[in-house]
């Protein structure tokens, strides 16, 4: 048998011995499912979410980190706090070419043709899911999700229903996520940037995705999101809507997990009654909290 056989043979009895993965490791980059942390269970994860590319001829970067402690309060309820805190760079990147800040420093006002360049700390978050249904017992499983953030100069507070159906003895697992967030800045006004202007707008997010675990601990799936945008509280004035499709990949072991997910803005986007001029190039919103790519990575340790 030649060596690499040998390793081929090692590996898959490594994997097939590998222990069953935990019940609340987050199979998919952005969609949630209703699986929870065991009554008594401490994990810590770091989220790592990189954006990338807005109007093609500029440059623009931003890197979302997110340190996260969740409690399995009991089976039913989960409670976790996160920390928040990002870099970016900026040039040429928002419509029609000018220098625009990514939105969690839309406090900032370069110049068009400015490098920009910085780093902020966000803020601060609850969250809290308690699960009505599970998908081992029910014909579905059914939770809900509760996250306000403080951070300076903004509130948002973020409302998730979760829906999920798993097949083939589990190995199947489809999801379905609707979000409702809205979120306050306070902003600096352009005729005076010494005082504030409060802004108001609500996020509805709608996620799908399936993941298939085709050997011990290993699952490959495809996550769809649309991010939607408006300029109040009731679905009215929309202003941006994006539509992102991609692959994720999860491990996971005893002790530990990983996630990654690479996503790509569809070229689906269209204007809206309150869309910024410009903000749409080559089908694709690239105003405010939209990019062209996204990669998320997420490890997590049990205790």
């Amino acid at each position: 048998m030649s060596l690499r056989r040998v390793w081929f043979f090692a590996l898959l009895v490594v994997m097939a011995a590998a222990p069953a993965a935990l019940a609340d490791e987050p199979l998919f980059g952005f969609a949630y499912t209703t699986d929870l942390l065991p009554k008594g269970t401490f994990e810590l994860t770091q989220w790592s979410t990189t954006r990338l590319v807005k109007h093609p001829a500029g440059n623009f970067w931003l890197q979302e980190n997110r340190t996260e402690e969740e409690f399995g309060l009991s089976d039913k309820l989960q409670l976790a706090f996160y920390q928040t805190y990002d870099w970016t760079a900026a040039f040429h990147n928002g419509p029609f070419g000018v220098t625009t800040p990514a939105e969690p420093f839309s406090y900032d006002q370069p110049g068009p043709d400015d490098r920009y360049r910085a780093s902020r700390f966000i803020g601060v978050s609850s969250e809290v899911i308690y699960r009505l249904l599970s998908p081992y017992t029910h014909a579905i499983g059914l939770a809900v999700y509760e996250e306000p953030t403080f951070g300076p100069g903004f509130i948002e507070s973020e409302s998730k229903v979760i829906v999920q159906k798993n097949f083939r003895d589990d190995r199947l697992v489809m999801v379905g996520n609707f979000t409702y967030a809205p979120e306050w800045r306070w902003l600096p006004q352009d005729s005076d940037p010494s005082r504030t202007t409060l802004q108001e707008e609500t996020d509805i997010n709608i996620n799908v995705g399936a993941t298939y675990r085709f050997v011990p601990n290993w699952s490959l799936g495809a996550e769809l999101f649309n991010e939607r945008e408006f300029n109040s509280y009731d679905f009215t004035h929309l202003s941006n809507s994006g539509y992102y499709l991609g692959p994720s990949l999860h491990f996971g072991g005893r002790h530990f997990y990983t996630t990654a997910g690479l996503y790509i803005q569809m070229p689906w986007a269209s204007t809206h009654e309150d869309t910024v001029p410009g903000g749409v190039f080559d089908g694709r919103i690239i105003d405010n909290d939209f990019e062209k790519y996204r990669v998320r990575i997420k490890a997590g340790w049990y205790f």
